[in-house]
């Protein structure tokens, strides 16, 4: 299975964050979409990603005047991404080496969607539901 069949299942609709929002409108973003992260976009292209573990991380170093600082200073820049030919089986266990939980989809530098970790059990547990179901067609005649 690859991204795109992910994506194509999933939807390839992806909520954004700009640099210079402040870290209360991220958190305030990543409650009421039920988002675990935002990738970063200046201009159409990807230039970081925040997660809630970037804010955690930040809000125990610094404070309740992190809220105030801007998304580009507590942003992740080295931002593991992959592609829409790419492996799910492959990305999850790069997920999981790296230790991250999404990771952006991006064809020549522009944003084309995101996946979880938990897009990624969903739609193999789907993969291996179906092959089931064709097994005891297959078994029953």
């Amino acid at each position: 299975m690859r991204i795109a069949d992910v994506l194509r299942r999933k939807g390839d609709s992806v909520a954004t964050v700009g640099p210079s929002a402040t870290v209360a409108e991220v958190i305030g973003d990543l409650a009421v979409g039920n988002y675990g992260a935002l990738p970063v976009v200046e201009g159409g292209r990807l230039i970081g990603i925040v997660s809630e573990r970037d804010v955690v991380r930040r809000l125990h170093e610094r404070g309740p005047d992190l809220l105030l600082a801007r998304v580009a200073e507590i942003m992740t820049v080295d931002v593991v991404t992959c592609s829409p030919t790419d492996s799910a089986v492959d990305l999850s266990r790069v997920m999981t080496e790296r230790r991250v939980r999404h990771l952006p989809v991006v064809v020549d530098g522009e944003l084309r969607g995101i996946v979880s970790i938990g897009d990624l059990v969903k739609a193999r547990i789907d993969a291996l539901e179906e092959e089931r179901e064709q097994l005891e067609s297959y078994i029953v005649g």
